[in-house]
């Protein structure tokens, strides 16, 4: 039995596994992939703190700028709490040795990015979040703690509203597992990956921690509020940071035209740059003025990406670029100490989950101070609460539910639809459908499909009949998921008939406070999908 087991292995996971090690329990990280292959190591930009070192800055001018990002849908409180954390978040790691880049006196250097009212992103080049997140994992081997890859989060173990840990799908064997444990955090990433071909995350992002928690019996909030980054390469949808604009890149239209303040925050660039590709122009980056020194020095991933993908040397030409789904502010509903609504023993950190920080559009450069400073107050806090519960050791009926499930897939039977072709129908659907500007008769058709795809499901399965090493099978664990965060995220658009950050509605182009500052909370009672709105306490 292990005291805290931890279900994903970005930062938000290994910063939760360090805190829950340095306050004394056994820790074991889980994970579906391996940590470097996490959403975090993608991150580029940089990490907020209001350190001041190349700008005049302070926490309560951070505080402002992640409030009016938000657009009044955050706990001002958690906001204040994280913005005045940041500072002790970054000389925690550097005591733990991330290589951020120097000022010419030695400091800690800073951009800014879009929203930010300074230069307070604190960076290691463009390979921010993947240095740090590389800090971390060489920490964690150094604290040895435990850590198993290739293990897919399946189900939580749930009696009586107490979370004892988790079912998993053992990838290299194909066998289903559990691990039961005192206290279980969840760090399993965003859903992004719904907008299948039209994302800057990974093929793994696929909600799993989320949607497990909502068949679990917890609840599940904001999540209609999908962030579009504003910079994807235009072929391939790879990330352009936000780095490039803070550098003082230039977006303009196929007349050479500048159309919009690049520094603007992210839901405001997306809609111009969408608009302009409605009208029939072509948008692109120009970072030309900036100089190949510059580019080489403070953005090699960019330059290497525009190479690689689009055969675009940035230094000399101008990139191709469209908005794609890059970050999730819903997930998991969480109380002040990230514990999980309507569960117990069980918390959740990271873009899995809403802390309500990012309200209905996230500040650049707070996720991965969210992630740190976050997760090592849920591993601090699932130690503390360790004693209120008692796990029992015997086997769940959860685990022979799910090996049963997973016997039946590998079972011979007639496959009658292909699930990788509707799932690449459906990411298409939900980036014109359910993306930067949203319909309500579109949302309805879209939901409706989503729904017969749903009903369908006894039609698919595997074709692959190996047990081990069977990506078939994981993939289509996966769409699963996706089809269940899906439902929720239309649903959750649906009933917000307003335009409020990420979320903008032609047909109601203002916010509405009266109605709709509020969260939407979703759940599953009496197998159905059930929804109400709350309002937000100032």
């Amino acid at each position: 039995m292990v005291d805290i087991l931890i279900i994903g292995s970005g930062g938000a996971g290994l910063s939760s596994a360090l805190s829950a090690k340095q306050h004394g329990a056994t820790v074991k990280v889980i994970s579906k992939a391996y940590p470097t292959a996490s959403q975090t190591s993608m991150a580029q930009g940089g990490i907020n703190a209001s350190l001041g070192n190349v700008t005049p800055d302070s926490t309560t001018s951070h505080i402002e700028d992640t409030i009016k990002s938000a657009h009044g849908l955050c706990d001002k409180e958690m906001v204040r709490w994280m913005c005045e954390d940041a500072s002790s978040t970054i000389a925690w790691l550097e005591r733990l040795g991330v290589p951020f880049d120097r000022t010419p006196n030695s400091k800690i250097a800073q951009r800014q990015l879009g929203g930010a009212s300074s230069k307070r992103a604190c960076y290691a080049q463009d390979y921010t979040g993947l240095k740090i997140l590389h800090t971390l994992y060489d920490n964690c081997l150094k604290e040895g703690i435990e850590m198993i890859e290739e293990y897919m989060l399946l189900n939580l173990i749930v009696e009586e509203k107490v979370v004892l840990g988790a079912t998993f799908l053992d990838i290299v064997r194909g066998e289903v597992q559990e691990i039961r444990a005192n206290a279980t955090i969840i760090a399993t990433g965003g859903y992004g990956a719904i907008y299948k071909n039209f994302t800057t995350n990974s093929e793994g992002a696929t909600g799993d921690g989320v949607a497990s928690i909502l068949r679990a019996g917890g609840e599940l909030s904001d999540m209609e509020f999908v962030q579009f980054h504003p910079t994807a390469l235009k072929g391939s949808s790879i990330l352009i940071s936000e780095s490039a604009r803070g550098e003082g890149g230039y977006l303009v239209n196929s007349k050479g035209k500048r159309f919009i303040d690049e520094l603007l925050s992210r839901d405001i660039v997306a809609r111009a740059i969408a608009s302009q590709i409605a009208q029939g122009e072509e948008v692109f980056l120009d970072v030309r003025h900036l100089g190949e020194e510059k580019l080489l020095k403070l953005m090699p991933q960019e330059v290497h990406l525009c190479k690689l993908h689009e055969g675009i040397d940035p230094a000399t030409e101008i990139i191709p670029i469209k908005p794609v789904a890059h970050y999730t502010m819903g997930g998991i509903d969480v109380n002040s100490h990230l514990e999980v609504s309507k569960l117990k023993n069980c918390y959740a950190v990271g873009e899995c989950s809403n802390a309500k920080l990012h309200g209905a559009n996230r500040l650049g450069g707070n996720s991965l101070l969210e992630i740190v400073s976050l997760g090592r107050v849920a591993g601090k806090n699932a130690v503390e609460f360790l004693s209120q519960y008692t796990n029992k050791t015997e086997s769940s009926t959860q685990l022979k539910a799910d090996q049963d499930y997973i016997d039946e897939l590998f079972e011979e039977y007639p496959w009658e639809l292909n699930f990788y072709d509707l799932q690449n129908e459906l990411g298409e659907k939900f980036y014109n459908h359910v993306g930067i500007v949203r319909d309500n008769n579109q949302l309805n058709n879209t939901l409706n499909e989503l729904r017969v795809i749903k009903a369908s499901l006894d039609d698919m399965g595997i074709g692959d009949k190996n047990r081990e090493n069977n990506s078939n099978l994981v993939e289509f664990l996966q769409f699963i998921n996706m089809l269940e965060i899906g439902e929720v995220v239309i649903d959750s658009a649906l009933i917000r008939d307003e335009s409020r950050g990420a979320h903008f509605k032609e047909a109601f182009p203002n916010e509405e406070d009266k109605i709709y500052k509020a969260h939407s909370i979703f759940w599953i009672e009496d197998n159905a999908l059930q929804n109400r709105l709350l309002k937000v306490t100032v």
